[in-house]
């Protein structure tokens, strides 16, 4: 018995800090509808033949819902990688022109002294 709790603490921990994102929620949100929805065909009053179309019923429908969960969250990926690079590219052309004005400070730095020093001479 004590394996069984110790087993059962592991999945809660697991379970647990799975849900440190947005995609562990949802994860945690259909384990929960499947374990519901078996836990109801277990105990609900119904032949055998009515049991497993429901069964492939609510299968069906979590398959689904996982596909559509795994496309929203690519697409979203998609978007994250893509604001990402734009706005490298955006930090790429403040780091320039910040370089191109650097330099041209310098070169006007050096063209002021050169011209102060070729005028005490």
């Amino acid at each position: 018995m004590g394996n069984r709790n110790e087993a059962a603490g592991n999945v809660a921990v697991a379970f647990l800090s799975g849900l440190a994102s947005a995609g562990g929620v949802a994860m945690a949100f259909l384990g929960g509808l499947t374990i519901g929805a078996v836990a109801g065909l277990l105990l609900a009053p119904q032949s055998g033949r009515e049991s497993r179309e429901t069964v492939r019923r609510v299968a069906r429908q979590v398959g689904d819902d996982v596909r559509d969960f795994s496309e929203k969250a690519s697409d979203g990926w998609s978007d994250v990688v893509t604001k990402g690079r734009d706005l490298l590219n955006e930090a790429e052309t403040v780091v320039k022109d910040a370089v191109d004005a650097g330099r041209e400070s310098v070169q006007q730095m050096r063209r002021s002294s050169s011209e102060e020093s070729d005028l005490s001479r």
